[in-house]
């Protein structure tokens, strides 16, 4: 027992070194690129530090973007929004702008408040009640408009909610510069976990846990025993109720195969990073955690926020699937649940009607998991069951659980054309649309989620709609602000490089210009007039049965000939399906 000890010993020894060392490496590599970036940071923070006043303005929903950060405010019915990108094909655009939603008036307001964080995404934030109220920010990235230039913060900010004011926070030891890491708030600690660097040539992927003291503002390295999760990025952190430690679930990494050839790995298994003994002299943990239950498909981007009763609620993502050339993805908008007493996952039903849920099996079928589904009922040829329970936490909140075991593709389509009739006599579905990187968070019992995004092809859509959904009653989404195809900008990438030089001179009015006269040529937006008008009274299922074959051409023609049958008819779907909602 002793020598496999001491060799298990030896392996965790020489991968440490091996991570050392390319730490090393790709910091020398990035430390040039930063140095560069660093100049256009600084005039953003000059710019700011001539701001003296708060200005509070009202406005209308923040502008589309993704890897930002969605807090609920821990004093009042508010959400707070910083930060995140927007990629509109050709160009990168930064924002440090700070926005408050209010729940009841459905309103929001672009908070001005000097000397901000510079302009970041990819961060974490994190809200505590002390002070009346905080939010602390660490981490996060600065790229170049280009996308070719990478700045990977390690500061630490507070935002004092009560006074309006930004504090830079100093304290040494903290973990490097990074983003795509998880920052949750344990008793009285600040936990970091993970997280990747990137420069142009190289990137390494963290799996190092951090701990900053609230009480005595101090950085220091958790040293854990026992196995715990390969390096990552994007997984999602959730403190257990009773404060005994942090569930780690999921994420993605990658490696390099060849010189120009990354490969990367979807992670779907969990941890949980235990605390032992008295505070200031804990001990830590990890153990491999096998939860029971319906679990979720294997994805990434996936969005979670933590519930009543201390479930986990775990919203959409995308599985990809990589190829040599391409890589194509499955965009989720399911539900998942899971309780961090019972180490169990629970599929989120809503409660809607009976009609609503036959449209939702249907609507599935075809749609972000239609995939999935088809393989299970390859495999189970019986007829469908569906299982149905109703859960009731210590706090009166009732959950509804859904469990169908899938029948034969024959015998669904057979029930969905006797169901259709009805189907069609009832108001259509209201769900976000499938997509991966939206921002969840919970405030009262309330899921509230914001954006994120879903592919055509090589386009990127980054969206700004907003829905919630009551926890409680686990009914049907609420929208709250709703998505506006006129938004969705996208531009090709110029055949030169004097082509983008020019571009980025004329500046964002221009491209939208270039934008909207391309599309117009290309015949592939989701606004044109030529596309199949909805009729009067016609549900979003039946107006896409019924368009279906003129949104699989224009799918067709934006994916290329060598895209997979089924991936062409789930993007025809939601391309109908955002057009349906904009009219």
């Amino acid at each position: 027992m002793g020598k496999k000890g001491n060799k298990k010993e030896s392996k965790v020894k020489g991968a440490e070194k091996t991570a050392a060392k390319m730490e090393k490496k790709v910091s020398k590599r990035s430390k040039r690129e930063e140095a560069n970036l660093e100049a256009l940071i600084a005039e953003f923070q000059s710019l700011d530090a001539k701001k003296t006043q708060v200005i509070d303005t009202a406005c209308p929903p923040p502008s589309a973007r993704l890897n930002a950060s969605l807090n609920a405010h821990p004093e009042k019915d508010e959400l707070i929004l910083f930060g995140g990108e927007y990629y509109n094909g050709r160009k990168t655009y930064l924002y440090n702008d700070l926005f408050f939603y209010n729940i009841k008036k459905n309103t929001w307001v672009k908070s001005e408040i000097p000397n901000p964080p510079p302009p970041r995404c990819a961060h974490q934030a994190v809200v505590v009640p002390q002070g009346g109220g905080q939010l602390w920010i660490f981490g996060g990235e600065f790229a170049s408009p280009n996308g070719e230039q990478f700045y990977h913060y390690k500061d630490l900010w507070i935002l004092h909610l009560a006074t309006n004011t930004w504090e830079n926070i100093k304290a040494p030891g903290g973990p490097s510069g990074r983003s795509g890491h998880r920052m949750v708030l344990s008793k009285k600690q600040l936990l970091v976990f993970g997280g990747f660097h990137e420069s142009t040539r190289d990137f390494i992927y963290y799996n190092d846990v951090y701990s900053f003291s609230m009480e005595t503002f101090a950085w220091s390295r958790l040293s854990v025993s026992g196995s715990g999760p390969s390096p990552r990025s994007a997984c999602q952190m959730t403190s257990t109720p009773d404060g005994s430690g942090v569930i780690i679930y999921g994420g993605y990494s990658k490696v390099r195969v060849k010189k120009d050839v990354e490969k990367g790995t979807i992670h779907s298994d969990m941890f949980f990073l235990k605390r032992d003994g008295k505070e200031g002299q804990e001990k830590w943990s990890w153990s491999r955690v096998n939860p029971s239950g319906s679990k979720p498909p294997p994805r990434s981007g996936f969005s979670m926020a933590v519930g009543p009763a201390g479930k986990a609620v775990l919203f959409g993502g995308v599985c990809d699937e990589e190829e040599e050339e391409s890589l194509e993805g499955d965009f989720y908008n399911d539900l998942y649940l899971y309780d961090t007493v019972k180490t169990r996952w629970f599929p989120g039903a809503l409660r809607g009607n009976k009609t609503e849920k036959k449209k939702r099996r249907r609507g599935k079928k075809v749609g972000a998991e239609g995939h999935e589904m088809e393989e299970e009922a390859e495999a189970a040829p019986q007829g469908p069951t569906e299982v149905i329970k109703e859960i009731v936490t210590d706090d009166g909140t009732v959950m509804t659980i859904k469990e169908v075991i899938p029948g034969s593709q024959e015998e669904e389509e057979e029930e969905e054309e006797d169901e259709e009739e009805d189907a069609s006599a009832s108001a259509p579905l209201i769900e976000p649309c499938a997509r991966s990187s939206a921002l969840t968070t919970v405030r009262q019992g309330k899921l509230f989620l914001y954006g994120g995004m879903f592919e055509v092809g090589d386009r990127q859509f980054t969206l700004n709609d907003m829905y919630s959904l009551d926890l409680h009653k686990m009914d049907q989404w609420e929208v709250l602000v709703e998505m506006d195809s006129k938004t969705q900008e996208w531009l090709e990438e110029s055949e030169s490089e004097d082509d983008d030089e020019e571009d980025e001179s004329k500046g964002a009015a221009a491209e939208e210009e270039e934008s909207e006269s391309d599309d117009e040529e290309e015949g592939t937006g989701l606004n044109e007039n030529e596309h199949p008008a909805v009729q009067e009274g016609e549900t979003v299922t039946d107006y896409q049965a019924r368009t279906e074959e003129y949104w699989i051409g224009l799918a067709r023609a934006n994916m290329g000939p060598d895209a997979k049958d089924k991936k062409v008819a789930k993007v025809a779907q939601a391309m109908a399906k955002v057009f349906y909602e904009d009219q």
